[in-house]
């Protein structure tokens, strides 16, 4: 690529898509082709392809997908496995048909089986059972992987699939019913110590930001306080208390975004379809930091950051997810030295991202 090629971002107004679009910016790419949902429906594919057809992208990155944590995948079903193959399905054939020079497909660890041996290894893909929860995105995310591998083997296509660990940063989903588990833990214990500290304007500034169903930035104390409680944010006594899912024993593997964005890059400049499937045999390559922790030892992290000096307790009940998802990073660190930011300076980076006014 060259600060004139033509790059195509699906979904820049998200998370990873957003990282893609400062990373390209801050490095000079000067044609940077950005469109909405309300510009670009995915969904559709004759819209998907006339774009194509009209914009004449050189490179894709294909950031774009229907994403949550364990709540949404498990209750969304549907809508995570028909949108998530509409979207990839049209963005790659319309790539195909009009000769885009190279694609970067973003998957993700679900994709691997629930027993597979850890850490991760890009071959262990298709060789087990997977974790019931996130099948269907799961499901979505290996058809987009076989189908770039596929269109390499039949037509030449150079495209690329890269399987990120869980990530978080700037435009991450702070919904408490459909985020992932970091962002769930910042943004509970940021309004757990609003809580205790009766700082309703901090709540009310929290809302403006990210309003939750039934609770908003005109809700009264009274109002708050029974709206958090269902979000199992409780006063109890002098004491304020979270409720967490699962017993915090699953062992989790963090990515800041935009160290995700730059070792992506790196990856997609450096590596093509032939090195891939023919020289290396892999359908794909993980990245990722290489070391994980138990939930519980992340949200005392968290709390730790945000300051919350409240009590945690576990719900044995909750759902719990895959017992531990940590890649094997190895293929990846042959090929660049890229060294991410330690978590907890990652997470405190984030925090400070978080609290920036709406």
């Amino acid at each position: 690529m060259n600060k004139q090629s033509r790059i195509f971002i699906a979904g820049h107004k998200g998370m990873v898509g957003s990282a893609f679009y400062r990373l390209l910016s801050q490095k000079g790419f000067e044609q940077l082709l950005v469109r909405d949902s309300s510009e670009l429906d995915l969904l559709r594919q004759q819209e998907t392809e006339d774009f194509f057809k009209d914009e004449k992208p050189e490179y894709v990155i294909l950031a774009a997908a229907r994403v949550g944590g364990i709540f949404a995948n498990n209750t969304y079903r549907g809508d995570f496995i028909y949108e998530n193959l509409m979207i990839q399905n049209n963005v790659i054939q319309a790539a195909r048909l009009n000769g885009v020079k190279k694609l970067l497909f973003l998957g993700s660890s679900c994709i691997y089986p629930v027993d597979a041996a850890q850490p991760l290894d890009e071959d262990s893909l298709l060789t087990g059972v997977l974790e019931k929860t996130n099948e269907p995105y799961a499901i979505a995310k290996i058809a987009g992987i076989k189908l770039c591998e596929n269109y390499y083997r039949q037509y030449g296509s150079n495209f690329i699939s890269v399987m990120p660990t869980n990530m978080f940063g700037p435009n991450d989903n702070y919904d408490l019913r459909k985020s992932h588990v970091l962002p769930a833990l910042m943004r509970k214990m940021h309004l757990g110590k609003a809580l205790m500290n009766e700082d309703w304007q901090a709540i009310s500034e929290d809302l403006k930001r990210s309003p939750l169903e039934n609770l908003d930035s005109a809700s009264s104390a009274d109002e708050v306080k029974t709206a958090l409680a269902a979000y199992g944010i409780y006063t109890e006594g002098d004491k304020v208390r979270i409720a967490l899912w699962g017993n915090g024993e699953a062992r989790r593997e963090f990515l800041h975004v935009d160290d995700f964005a730059a070792m992506s890059l790196d990856l997609f400049e450096k590596v093509n379809a032939q090195q891939l499937y023919d020289a290396w045999g892999k359908t794909h390559i993980n990245i990722g930091s290489g070391k994980d922790l138990t939930i519980r030892e992340l949200a005392a992290l968290v709390q730790e950051i945000t300051a919350f000096r409240g009590e945690l307790s576990w719900d044995q009940n909750g759902l719990d997810g895959t017992r531990q998802k940590l890649l094997d990073v190895s293929l990846f660190q042959q090929i660049t030295p890229y060294e991410p930011m330690p978590l907890r300076d990652a997470i405190a980076k984030n925090y400070i991202d978080y609290l920036q006014p709406a």
